[in-house]
Formats: structure tokens, sequence, C-alpha cells
């Protein structure tokens, strides 16, 4: 990562920016690192960050917030140290009228691991708290992973945006729905999403609390710090993650959802601009509360990222007849 000031003066975002040489041709430069994941120093350890994509629920993106503050911890240690977890609260709700501010404290500086504290401000109360841990490398015979999932490449899939296109354009679709994803295909999200199993909207029987798509970052980041795509997959590992846990309840209309905290350790290099498969589940969900896992598959079947979240949901008491 750059040093103090370097990114800003180099006009890069999280880091040292993209990697060497230019975009590939017809490409642009990602969204995530010229804009979302910009931040602006205000004194050493201290940062200010912009809001990019809102939600419907006008309520700040949690992943931005998370990817901000990695990005302001990874300012705060040298380039040879890489993330290697994230563990973060959801404190107050965020207001998207204003900025954030990022204070960062060196809680620790050790010779193999260390560990930085965030706190997100607005209005001059904290709205989200993490601590992000950095590791030199190190080389260990003690290796093992899980068995990535068997699924159809991304070139197979339709994207996110087609697959919503395609449900619009179905007669019979309830208008209801029709203006929900109308909703979705408006936001401005800098990341392509292609589903495996995407949830079929016309039929909103219950189903397995499994989903699982292809994702990657809008626009071209290239070989760079690692911490870079750490930053960029701190982003990505929030979207639709908490709605996991909501498959077995489709009967039931959503009151109130959102994320309490939000964990991530980092395995294995990868680039967060090349397709990656994100697995989530949910294991439990109970007392007004979702808890959901997730992986991130590198396509050769390497372990790069496993994500844990919990969340509050609250639902109507009875279900909703016309979802039966």
């Amino acid at each position: 990562m750059a040093a103090a000031g370097e990114a800003e003066e180099a006009g890069a975002g999280p880091g040292p920016g993209p990697g060497p040489g230019p975009p590939p041709p017809g490409d642009l430069r990602s969204a995530l690192l010229t804009g979302v994941l910009r931040l602006e120093r205000l004194e050493l350890d201290l940062f200010r960050g912009r809001h990019h994509w809102v939600p419907a629920t006008q309520r700040l993106f949690g992943g931005q917030i998370v990817g901000q503050a990695l990005v302001a911890a990874a300012r705060a240690v040298g380039r040879d140290l890489q993330a290697h977890s994230l563990h973060c609260y959801f404190v107050r709700a965020g207001d998207p009228k204003v900025p954030v501010l990022y204070e960062v404290e060196r809680t620790r500086t050790g010779r193999s691991f260390s560990v930085r504290s965030v706190k997100a401000i607005q209005h001059g109360k904290p709205i989200f708290i993490c601590q992000a841990s950095f590791q030199l490398a190190q080389e260990s015979p003690v290796q093992h992973q899980f068995t990535m999932p068997t699924v159809p490449p991304p070139e197979e899939l339709l994207t996110q945006e087609e697959l919503i296109q395609k449900f619009l354009e179905d007669p019979n679709l309830a208008e209801k729905y029709r203006k929900h994803l109308n909703k979705i295909q408006a936001e401005d999200v800098p990341i392509d999403i292609k589903p495996v199993n995407p949830p079929d909207v016309s039929c909103l029987k219950p189903q397995e609390p499994k989903y699982l798509f292809w994702v990657r970052a809008r626009g071209y980041i290239g070989e760079c710090d690692m911490k870079v795509h750490c930053c960029v997959a701190a982003y990505i590992s929030d979207y639709s993650f908490l709605d996991t846990a909501l498959l077995p309840h489709r009967q039931y209309d959503v009151k109130f959802m959102v994320s309490l905290d939000h964990s991530m350790w980092f395995h294995a290099p990868f680039r967060a601009d090349h397709w990656m498969l994100y697995e989530c589940e949910s294991p439990w969900a109970g007392a007004c509360r979702g808890l959901v896992q997730g992986r991130l598959w590198r396509r050769d079947g390497v372990l790069a990222v496993t994500c844990v979240q919990e969340g509050v949901i609250r639902v109507a008491q009875k279900p909703n007849q016309s979802r039966l």
C-alpha cells in the first residue's frame, strides 16, 4: 500500500492504484478504486469518505463502510504487511447525506502481526467500529481447504441485469414484483454478478438457504498491492449477503433488515476484477436475527476469502397469503 499521502498525489484509489500499464482496450478503471474506495486524508490517521451508491433503504451500504474502513487501516501499515482478517460492528445507522470520518488507531505493531482499529464517525458519534489484522507472509506445511462447488462457469450464465430483463418481459409478472425488479435494475452498483441459482421471483415458495453467484469488480484493477484487492472484496462481500437467510421465509413480508456485524478472513491472493464464485449459506435464523456464511472461490478452485455476518431480520408475524 502507498505511503502516507502517495495515493492521493498519484490519483489512486485505496492504495497504489491499478496495475502497471493501461487498462485493456475498451475497459475503464474500476469505479471502486476511482470513487467508491477513495479516501481523503485529513491527518496522519484520519480520513474522509464519500458515498457512491445508497440503497433504497436510504441507509449507507455496509460493504462501502467495511471497504473504506479497511482502506483507512491499510494506509497505516507498511507495504510488506497483508490483510488477513477483519471484524466489524455496525453500531448506528449511517446518514447518506454527509461524509464519513475514519479514525485509525495503531493498536499494535508486532514482528509478524499488526492490528489497526478503525472508528467510522458521523455527527460526532461512531456508526461503525472495526479491527483489522495484518500479517507478514509466512510459509507453513499445515495447509488444507474445502472443495469448491461444481457450478457452470460464468461464460455460460446470464448477468443479473439480463435475468431481470427476462423476468420483466413476462406479461404475467405481478406489478409489485415488477416494481421491485425495476428498482434493482436502476441501482448503480459497480460490480458484475452472474447468479448460479437465481431465486424465481414469480414463485415465492421457501427455498434452501443457499445462494451462489459469480462476482467481480466492474472495470480494471490489475496486478497491484494485494491490500487493494482485499478492500474491493470487502465491498463486494456485503452485497445480497444477508438476503440468503430469507430464502426459506419468502412467504413473509420483510419489515426491517440490517447488518449487525461482519467478519472476513483472507486466505490466498486473488484478483477482485476477475470472476470469483461467492458461495453463501445461512446455517441458522431465530430471535429476529439471521446468520450467514460466505466463501469466495477463485476460478482455479482456491479458497480466497471467508465471510460471516449476522443481522437483524424483522418480518410480518403472519405469512402474506398472496405469496403462498
